[in-house]
């Protein structure tokens, strides 16, 4: 099967912004190989966020690989489950676990100043020792990323949560957890006073100290979300005919997404979630694995973490930097032997700092399918390109479907 590579951009799409003269990010950065994609190939939107599922990355990525959401979905908990190898047995539930910044009661930063890797698993495991047992354990992921796996009949899925990086700023007192069912009571008090208890735990830690002492940031805090139970999804074999595929991500939710869908998960030193990532790593990565995939996803997450932050700098320097160290010598090292895609999987407009439902920018080049008079690749310019509106499977149709046979 001819190689296809798709770019995944986390974040990158946005709205006009008035200090770039009422462009996006994406217009106003440098970035010629998306836009050669653009150009040479075809243009449209695909509406990835439907309600009432959560404005989260694993509903995204979920609709960009052709999932059926309303029957697929899980959960983010499971996928990140999946994404650090931890099997979870049919009476498990899988939060994700954000290791937070709280002043005053106030939600400062969803990422803790995103710890280091040393600082975070060292929270971890004082967390385990104060409230780890046979039916609750925490699992350290990457950074302020981590998991919770409850374990038992006295715990339920059903749970009202917020998200994080949606509530900066915010008293956490107004985003608690909250039963959705009367079965779920038992859960969301274990939640309200792990919150409760975790906070002094945290602050005590000997690395914390002495973090807070130099007057920097630090991890103070627990935001327990995006709860589930293991789900079931077709693989991209069985619905797709990709007999081989591989993923390219730092993140544990798009890591266990792509290995529940059979992917095989490649790992590359130094990538990190953030944009000190290794971007030369996955570039070099993805050019091997198109060599025996059919598919190769490559996801960056940098951009989506600096526009939480809402650093309009630090996006417009990402998006360059996902353009000239990913994209571009992908297409250089591969020319015209692949099929290629690029899109982000959701907006995170640098006005709100969150993710909103808008659809996104997607630009394919794709063997035998004629280019249309799109020459950029950003929000604007995609709208008017041949593909049009897209939405639930039609992007991998468009690029697995029977017309590509």
């Amino acid at each position: 099967m001819r190689p296809t590579v798709i770019f995944l951009g986390d974040g990158m799409a946005d709205d006009p912004i008035p200090d770039l003269d009422g462009l996006t990010p994406i217009q106003h950065a440098r970035t010629p190989a998306m836009d050669s994609i653009a150009r040479e190939g075809a243009n449209g939107t695909l509406f990835t966020l439907p309600e009432p599922f959560p404005t989260s990355s694993d509903v995204a990525n979920m609709s960009v690989l052709g999932c059926d959401i309303k029957t697929e979905f899980c959960g983010r908990g499971p996928l990140e489950a999946a994404g650090r190898n931890i099997a979870l047995g049919p009476g498990d539930i899988a939060f994700r676990v954000n290791l937070v910044t709280v002043e005053n009661g106030i939600l400062m930063d969803y990422s803790g100043g995103h710890l280091s890797q040393d600082v975070a698993e060292e929270s971890i495991d004082l967390l385990n020792r104060e409230f780890g047992s046979d039916t609750v354990r925490f699992h350290s992921g990457v950074s302020y990323r981590n998991l919770l796996v409850l374990s038992g009949p006295q715990y339920s899925p059903d749970v009202a949560t917020d998200k994080p990086d949606d509530n900066q700023g915010n008293p956490v007192a107004e985003h608690l957890p909250r039963a959705k069912t009367p079965e779920a009571e038992s859960t969301v008090t274990f939640l309200l006073k792990l919150i409760k208890e975790a906070s002094p735990l945290l602050e005590s830690s000997p690395t914390n100290r002495k973090l807070k002492k130099a007057g920097q940031a630090i991890a103070n805090g627990v935001w327990p979300c995006h709860a589930g139970r293991a789900g079931s999804l077709k693989s991209l074999k069985e619905k797709y005919g990709i007999e081989r595929s591989a993923v390219i991500s730092a993140v544990d939710v798009i890591v266990g997404l792509g290995r529940l869908l059979g992917m095989e998960v490649i790992s590359v030193p130094g990538a990190t979630g953030y944009i000190d990532t290794n971007y030369e790593g996955k570039a070099a990565a993805a050019i091997e694995a198109a060599e025996n995939c059919g598919l190769v996803y490559i996801h960056v997450e940098a951009v989506d973490e600096v526009s939480h932050e809402q650093n309009l700098e630090l996006k417009v320097k990402a998006i360059e930097d996902f353009d000239a160290r990913v994209v571009g010598p992908v297409l250089d090292a591969l020319g015209s032997a692949a099929d290629v895609a690029v899109l982000p999987d959701h907006p995170v407009p640098l006005a709100l700092g969150k993710h909103t439902r808008d659809p996104i920018p997607v630009a394919v080049r794709l063997q035998g399918k004629a280019a249309d008079s799109v020459q950029t690749f950003d929000e604007v310019a995609c709208r008017e390109g041949s593909l049009g509106a897209m939405a639930n499977g039609d992007f991998m149709e468009l690029l697995f479907g029977p017309a590509r046979a």
